[in-house]
């Protein structure tokens, strides 16, 4: 039997970083997944009894034998989400480290790690094959590790009889909450060895979100939000409708980037800097609550339409330069602000000098 899983990637519109902080932020999930599938074999299909992992996109692939995984491991599947302990991560990351990855794709060893957690914790030792292919690119900002959490949960899960649903929507089995609310858990379990911190947003975004965007291109995603965006605080989720579609743009800089790395660097400065990063931390969560109530705020017409976006605008221009106080920027998230900002004001000017 085999069962696959999608799982959305996300965007942040205010609150990143900062959230995990105890700040407010406006995310929502975008129509570019990661796509898992997994069977379990039968014992005639695999004498050896291996456990097999397929990273298809980079070329990869990884095996362990699963009567080696039940001695190195003293639990069998941890039945409820709970944390990975101490001696449970540095026989993963042994594990891990037997591995040849190529040295550009060496980033993937984190993401290969919570596989193994998430596989032995959820399925045991039963021998069986997981294939990966996403439709994201690797640190970019797309949520593409919650992505993954995400998806070989939810498969993992499935094939184990742990969730179950019989209600389609577009051709796919739509789980319910309870079931949404395990495979969350699980994933943010994930995260956390991949990202040692996170605030749990990009997997609840990635679970839970509705997919409110339709990209159009990969380099420079023209998008429209159609449904609803996701407002998170300390592990709460508050959806927000909007009363019409709200043009956004997302450009991707190429600039990898290392969550651990910046959330770790965002935590060092507040201890040093604790009464200027708290302000930093209250000015974000005011900018996200004041954005989400301007999404959610009745757009009558065109004019007001446009004004709702410049509000919108503004209000992440803000936040942006709150992410600059936070030293998580880069040169070249600013290059892509002064070269939007000066096309739509000369587009504008144009447009105002014809009427």
């Amino acid at each position: 039997m085999e069962v696959r899983a999608r799982a959305p990637g996300k965007i942040i519109l205010s609150g990143e970083h900062a959230v995990v902080h105890g700040s407010t932020a406006v995310a929502a999930a975008i129509d570019l997944h990661t796509y898992v599938s997994f069977r379990l074999h039968a014992p005639s299909d695999n004498d050896d009894g291996l456990i097999e992992l397929e990273l298809k996109d980079f070329g990869l692939a990884f095996s362990w034998s699963s009567q080696r995984l039940r001695e190195l491991f003293s639990e069998l599947g941890s039945w409820s989400p709970r944390s990975c302990s101490t001696e449970c991560l540095k026989v993963i990351t042994s594990l891990v480290e037997e591995l040849s990855f190529p040295e550009a794709k060496i980033g993937l060893s984190s993401g290969v790690s919570a596989f193994l957690y998430l596989y032995t914790s959820i399925v045991g030792f039963r021998p069986g094959k997981v294939r990966v292919t996403s439709e994201l690119p690797l640190a970019s900002g797309l949520g593409s590790s919650a992505s993954f959490c995400v998806s070989v949960s939810a498969a993992l899960l499935a094939l184990s009889g742990d969730v179950y649903s019989d209600n389609q929507q577009n051709g796919w089995l739509v789980m319910r909450e309870n079931e949404l609310e395990l495979v969350n858990k699980w994933a943010f379990e994930g995260e956390k060895i991949i990202h040692g911190k996170p605030s749990g947003i990009d997997n609840t975004v990635s679970t839970f979100g509705s997919e409110a965007f339709s990209c159009l291109e990969l380099i420079m995603i023209a998008l429209s939000v159609t449904g609803s965006m996701i407002m998170f605080r300390l592990g709460e989720l508050t959806r927000l409708k909007s009363s019409g579609p709200l043009r956004m743009l997302i450009t991707n800089t190429k600039v990898g980037r290392n969550t651990k790395a910046l959330v770790a660097g965002v935590s060092e400065r507040a201890q040093r800097h604790p009464d200027a990063m708290a302000a930093v931390f209250t000015a974000v969560d005011s900018i996200s609550k004041e954005l989400s109530a301007v999404i959610e705020s009745f757009a009558l017409d065109d004019v007001s339409i446009t004004a709702k976006e410049e509000k919108l605008e503004e209000l992440m221009e803000m936040n942006q330069g709150l992410l600059q106080c936070m030293g998580v920027s880069h040169t070249s998230i600013e290059t892509v602000l002064r070269t939007t900002l000066r096309k739509y004001v000369i587009s504008t000017f144009r447009w105002e000098r014809k009427q």
